[in-house]
């Protein structure tokens, strides 16, 4: 079949080109935004503007459009729909055995504090996940959890995704950075120790920032010390992983030094005044507090004792906590199997269709400037089941089934019930990735990407933004550093600058992006229940989105020019 070659300026003016390219993101994002539009429509009339745009402006042809949309909708559905329907699946099971009420109850054990809780769950226990599955896992998990903590569905899905974004680049056992190290030529190892001299600064940060929003100033600096124990914890462990083990475990290692960090610490510490209101309390400081500090069980913070918690009007056993924790603990364990290379090295030969989309592979040709030599796009469906980490949560959910005791008919039903539930939103879901994957084949994101690399010597700030960008458009760090990381290779050469260092900041950037991309807000909605209203939550989260990616900018920017910073560089 005859190639078609990527165009990148079809109407010979950067500024037209780039506005058209721009117009089906926001189109998505407004539709979103004005909460007017359910997020399943929105889905579908952006992608039918992106076909559109791709195909009258750009030149794309029709059926390589179709193609390519189809493409995207079968990467939507496996394997991010996959694992959100799995994980929804398993949470579901736990609260109708009530189980889930007693997790969240002996959560509550550790410290009534509200804001000491997000920090253990939406933070510690959220990066934990995205180290060992990504792809929406953690926003996922974590979101369900504050849910039945008791916080409020726009709580629960915003701060989860505020939470959700240091730990981003080494998702999925370092996926993001395979993905870039694949694109760039550069060392996965070198790449990955570049992130962790830029992330860790963010890892900081990010939990002061995220209690900030929760608790208002006030609220936040009363309990800054564990705030700051949980942070510093984190970045330096993410530093030292990154930088002198390897780029692959960092997530789930600093997650658990985090964890362990601040439970350690509240066995001697105890805030002043304990925030007891799981609702947003914006700036406000005199709501929300008790008035003297109490234990949040019995045992609670005694070394040695496990802490009886209530639930309802009696009092769970020790062994009831203990079984509550059962499901997840089941979850992490094989999510964290499923992660790993040696899995999928076991299984992939084995347990994998790859489909080769007739008409699509290999028949588009992305061209300079992008690249430095024009080059094939492959389509290639890899159907790999078994790895998947969804087909890992949905094995975990299963054992976890059997043992709170589901007959197997009910487990059946259960998960048909599931499937009903989510259907808007699996449909939001592939539509959205079939937006992101028909604008990759068009050529249209590469425009936008290139009205990003003329901007001179500001390159490093809004180099950084494009990585922003580019998670915001496709809801993956991983697939932002492939779209871009040739990219901001071969610009950052033009411009004199280190190639490493642009290409760590692709993705240091784009985690930034991660808590406003469409995918990301619908798998927040569907596990907090907060269906239809994803316009309020890109509404909380956008602004945080923004000033965080801009000051991922600002640091690049000192380490491209400004001495100390400077010597922080890794040089190819």
């Amino acid at each position: 079949m005859e190639t078609w070659n990527q165009v990148y300026d079809p109407f010979g003016n950067a500024w037209l080109s780039t506005l058209a390219a721009a117009l089906p993101v926001v189109a998505l994002l407004g539709m979103i935004a004005s909460g007017k539009v359910k997020a399943h429509i929105a889905a579908v009339l952006s992608l039918v503007i992106a076909l559109l745009v791709a195909i009258v402006a750009f030149g794309m042809p029709t059926g390589l459009a179709l193609r390519a949309s189809a493409y995207g909708v079968a990467l939507g559905l496996f394997p991010i729909g996959w694992i959100i329907l799995n994980v929804i699946f398993l949470y579901r099971l736990t609260v109708e055995k009530g189980w889930f009420a007693t997790l969240q109850q002996s959560v509550a054990g550790i410290t009534t504090d509200r804001r000491i809780q997000l920090l253990l769950v939406a933070f510690a226990f959220g990066a934990f996940f995205e180290g060992a599955g990504g792809f929406g896992t953690p926003v996922a998990v974590t979101g369900a959890i504050l849910i039945g903590l008791g916080f409020s569905p726009l709580a629960a899905s915003g701060l989860s995704l505020i939470a959700n974004t240091a730990p981003v680049a080494y998702g999925a056992l370092g996926a993001p950075i395979q993905g870039l190290a694949s694109v760039t030529g550069y060392d996965p190892y070198i790449l990955g120790a570049m992130i962790g001299r830029q992330l860790p600064f963010f890892s900081v940060i990010v939990p002061f920032w995220l209690i900030w929003v929760f608790a208002g100033f006030r609220g936040m600096i009363a309990v800054w010390p564990p705030i700051a124990v949980c942070g510093v914890s984190f970045a330096l462990a993410q530093f030292l992983i990154s930088n002198y083990i390897n780029p692959w475990i960092v997530d789930i290692g600093a997650s658990l030094i985090s964890m362990g960090a601040l439970v350690l610490f509240l066995k001697v510490w105890r805030p002043a005044q304990v925030w007891t209101s799981p609702a947003l309390r914006g700036n406000d400081p005199s709501i929300g507090y008790t008035s003297e500090p109490r234990p949040v069980a019995l045992g609670a913070g005694v070394p040695g004792e496990m802490p009886r918690v209530h639930t309802g009007a009696r009092t769970a056993t020790s062994s009831e906590i203990a079984w509550a924790w059962v499901p997840w603990i089941i979850l992490s364990v094989v999510v964290a199997i499923w992660g790993t290379g040696w899995f999928k090295s076991l299984v992939n030969p084995i347990f994998t269709i790859k489909y080769e989309v007739p008409g699509l592979h290999n028949v588009i040709m992305k061209v300079p400037p992008v690249v430095a030599k024009a080059h094939p796009e492959a389509a290639v469906f890899a159907f790999t089941y078994m790895s998947y980490t969804g087909t890992g949560v949905l094995i975990a959910a299963i054992i976890s089934g059997l043992i709170m005791r589901f007959s197997p008919w009910r487990l059946v039903t259960a998960y048909l019930e599931t499937i009903w539930v989510l259907r808007y939103s699996l449909i939001t879901i592939a539509a959205m990735l079939a937006l992101g994957v028909l604008t990759r084949y068009g050529g249209v994101d590469a425009t936008l990407g290139l009205a990003f690399a003329g901007t001179g010597i500001l390159y490093p700030f809004f180099g950084t933004l494009l990585g922003w960008l580019g998670v915001a458009l496709t809801g993956s760090d991983t697939a932002s550093n492939v779209l871009f990381g040739g990219l901001q290779k071969i610009t950052s050469e033009q411009l004199g600058l280190s190639g490493i260092l642009m290409a760590s900041a692709n993705s240091s950037g784009g985690v930034m992006g991660k808590m406003i991309d469409a995918q990301s807000i619908v798998v927040a909605s569907t596990a907090t229940g907060y269906f239809g209203q994803e316009g309020k939550i890109l509404r909380f989260v956008f602004w945080h989105s923004i000033v965080l990616a801009c000051m991922v900018g600002g640091l690049v920017m000192l380490q491209a020019y400004v001495y100390p910073f400077s010597a922080m560089v890794i040089h190819p």
